[in-house]
C-alpha cells in the first residue's frame, strides 16, 4: 500500500498487513489535524519506507512525535515511544483510504458531543489496550 501528502512531496509505502485501524477522538489529534476526529492505521515501524522529501518531525509532547510534510503541512504519522511495534499513519494519506475502514474508536471519552458517528464498533475511553 502507498500514501502521500497533499502536494505529493512526502510519500510512504509498505507491504505489511494493517495491524489495526481506528478513529481517534483525543484533543491532541483533533488539534493537530484541525478536525473533529482523525483515523489511523497501524503498521510495523520497519515496514514503512519514505520517499521523496523526508517528513518533518514535531515533538508534540513527551515521547510523542508527529510527522508532517514540510511543504504543504499534511499530517502524515504519529509515533509514540510507548508503542514500540507500530507507527500510526493517518488513514487519509493512503492512496485508497477506502481499503482501511476504522474498526474501533479510541479516546472516546474526549469525543466532541456534537459529532455523532453512528456505528456499532467498540469504543474505548482511552487506548484500546
Amino acid at each position: 500500500m502507498n500514501g502521500h501528502c497533499h502536494c505529493g512531496d512526502v510519500r510512504w509505502a509498505s507491504d505489511a498487513e494493517i495491524a489495526w485501524s481506528c478513529y481517534c477522538h483525543c484533543a491532541d489529534c483533533r488539534r493537530n489535524c484541525a478536525a473533529p476526529v482523525t483515523a489511523f492505521i497501524g503498521l510495523p515501524h520497519g515496514s514503512v519506507t519514505w520517499s521523496g522529501d523526508a517528513p518533518h518531525v514535531y515533538n508534540s509532547s513527551k515521547d510523542v512525535e508527529r510527522l508532517f510534510c514540510g511543504t504543504c503541512g499534511t499530517p502524515m504519522a504519529y509515533r509514540n515511544a510507548r508503542d514500540r511495534v507500530n507507527i500510526h499513519l493517518y488513514t487519509a494519506t493512503l492512496d485508497n483510504p477506502e481499503d482501511a475502514a476504522p474498526r474501533f474508536h479510541v479516546f472516546h471519552a474526549e469525543h466532541l458531543h456534537w459529532l455523532n458517528i453512528e456505528d456499532s464498533m467498540p469504543r474505548y475511553a482511552g487506548t484500546a489496550t
